[in-house]
């Protein structure tokens, strides 16, 4: 089964960035779509952005739409998720997905769509 290798996140002033980033572990990513989740403490996972591989479409939270980009570096295999005018209500562990054959009626934004997924990073953003 594929794995995902994380990195980027930390603690963040609000207003400032941070830059996450998910790659396969050495291999070419094969998956339909990458995908980013987060939860917040005594919260249930969010969906927070999705971009299919092959296409480059990509879909967003509406709360983090303008401040979040979601993008895919085919050459380095990696995903990014560039995150800026941060939030307090932005903290949470955020983990990527990889959703490798899609569904003819597949929801990028359900996390029980995606079949492997990262370690998962800590973000937390301070007022």
């Amino acid at each position: 089964q594929e794995q995902l290798v994380q990195s980027g996140g930390g603690l963040v002033q609000a207003g400032g960035s941070l830059r996450l980033s998910c790659a396969t572990s050495g291999r070419p990513f094969s998956a339909y779509a990458v995908g980013w989740f987060r939860q917040a403490p005594g919260k249930e996972r969010e969906f927070v952005a999705a971009v299919t591989w092959k296409d480059g479409n990509t879909h967003y939270l509406d709360s983090i739409k303008g401040r979040f980009t979601i993008t895919r570096v085919n050459t380095k295999n990696t995903v990014f998720l560039q995150m800026n005018s941060q939030k307090t209500e932005d903290t949470g562990i955020y983990c990527c997905g990889g959703l490798q054959t899609p569904a003819p009626d597949i929801d990028l934004k359900m996390s029980a769509a995606y079949d492997y997924w990262g370690q998962g990073t800590q973000v937390t953003v301070s007022s």
